[in-house]
């Protein structure tokens, strides 16, 4: 546990106790000494909330779970952060990360932003001695996802990727049944998701008052402001579809049914796919520039594939035998292993599975079960207290998310990519190795 936790919960604690101690009337808050349905806030993480957008609603589940409170947010649009500050009970507010950050009573941030700002951000909260759950996908470049090692390796900070896939039920038993080998020897993988968006209009416009335009780059480069560009909210947001901030819905959406892959792939000690080959569609106008539809497989060291699409190009392509299950496991997104035995395709949305006699199965898979877990928010808060790493771990999402940018790149040129595990890096092709790196905007850096 870092200093600053041990000073300030310890503080609290001396303080009770004095207060409790003396003659001189003292009053201390109800909820200091862990009434309401509240642990005392010496035992509670305080959590500072980055980005204040669509993503940042899902930690309302921090301020209802006793061991942790929203103690301040963060958001460069003032009326996005203003109302998340007034749900927190008028917490601490600011529109500069590094200014939350200073703060010595926040234990960790939960990272909502957009994801040109996730490496970077949690990076710094590494340095200032923060915990971290960072929504998916990880960065924008593979090099942004080597970095990304720091956390651990120097800061030996508590990261939660944003995959909450891994919290469900469906999602665990499934790959625990392949795991024990109910679907005999998996022969392939299947990976799919929705595909990106294309158009956005370019139409410029005044920046709105209240929005800090240019902290909301930040290491992005400079553009002119547009509706399109930052302000929707959903799918058509443009962070999710330009390239500047985003590589699109293959690691945005693909992060997911990847990071299960993923999940089953650590078990087996098979790490990522070596080889990558595949094409897709590119906008040819519009704002929005990132690939819309992709076919690649990918093929790991010991000589399995993995074929990963849009959900449009799998579903048109099923004569092709591309998912032989799909109107089986007809999910908008999903991980299908095709084992010489039978086949299970995990999801958000539920799980399929031939011969259906494994639904049985599923309840005493056998001696492999992987971390069971309900619910990814409250869990980050106990691994925080605990000081052990969430079910989905660093290492892990690094993994998924190189996979998604080793595959954007053999798109994006039209080339074969070799990948080195050893030295996380692309063989052989100085053209591709280029694609692996991602200038920032001065004075932002790594």
């Amino acid at each position: 546990m870092s200093e600053n936790k041990i000073s300030r919960r310890s503080m609290l604690k001396t303080t009770s106790a004095a207060a409790l101690a003396t003659s001189i009337p003292t009053i201390i808050p109800a909820t200091a000494l862990g009434s309401n349905g509240k642990a005392p806030a010496s035992d509670r993480v305080n959590i500072g909330m980055i980005g204040c957008g669509n993503r940042s609603g899902v930690t309302k589940a921090y301020q209802n779970y006793e061991k942790s409170q929203i103690v301040a947010v963060c958001d460069p649009i003032k009326e996005r952060r203003l109302a998340r500050k007034e749900q927190y009970g008028n917490c601490a507010d600011f529109v500069d990360f590094r200014d939350l950050l200073a703060q010595s009573d926040i234990d960790a941030v939960h990272i909502a932003t957009p994801d040109h700002w996730h490496v970077p951000i949690s990076l710094a909260a590494a340095r200032a001695g923060k915990d971290m759950y960072t929504e998916k996908p990880l960065g924008i470049s593979v090099d942004q996802c080597v970095a990304a090692h720091e956390i651990i390796d120097k800061h030996k900070r508590i990261f939660q990727y944003g995959t909450q896939n891994r919290s469900m039920a469906q999602v665990r038993m499934g790959i625990e049944l392949v795991l024990n080998g109910h679907i005999g020897d998996v022969k392939k993988v299947h990976v799919w998701c929705p595909q990106s968006e294309y158009g956005g209009s370019t139409q410029t416009m005044p920046i709105p008052e209240g929005f800090d335009y240019d902290m909301w780059l930040g290491p992005a480069p400079e553009a002119p402001f547009s509706q399109d560009r930052c302000l929707n909210q959903g799918q058509r947001n443009g962070i999710f579809h330009i390239y500047d901030y985003a590589i699109g819905f293959i690691a945005g959406w693909g992060a997911h049914p990847m990071d299960q892959l993923q999940w089953w792939a650590d078990q087996m000690g098979l790490g990522i796919p070596v080889h990558y080959k595949g094409c897709g569609t590119l906008p040819a106008n519009g704002l929005f520039d990132t690939i819309t539809h992709w076919d690649v497989t990918a093929t790991y060291a010991n000589g399995l594939q993995m074929r990963f699409m849009d959900t449009a190009t799998a579903r048109f392509k099923q004569s092709d035998d591309v998912i032989p299950y799909m109107n089986e496991a007809p999910f908008s997104h999903g991980t299908l292993f095709e084992g010489t035995d039978g086949w299970v395709a995990v999801t958000r949305s539920g799980w399929k599975v031939f011969p259906e006699t494994l639904y049985q199965k599923a309840k005493n898979p056998g001696k492999i079960r992987l971390i069971e877990n309900s619910h990814h928010q409250t869990h980050f808060v106990d691994c925080v207290l605990d000081r052990k790493q969430p079910i989905s771990d660093l290492k892990s999402a690094i993994n998924s998310d190189t996979i998604c940018h080793l595959s954007d790149i053999c798109i994006r040129t039209g080339r074969e990519v070799t990948w080195d595990p050893q030295n996380n890096t692309i063989k052989g092709d100085r053209e591709l190795k280029k694609r692996m790196h991602r200038d920032m905007r001065a004075p932002w850096t790594l």
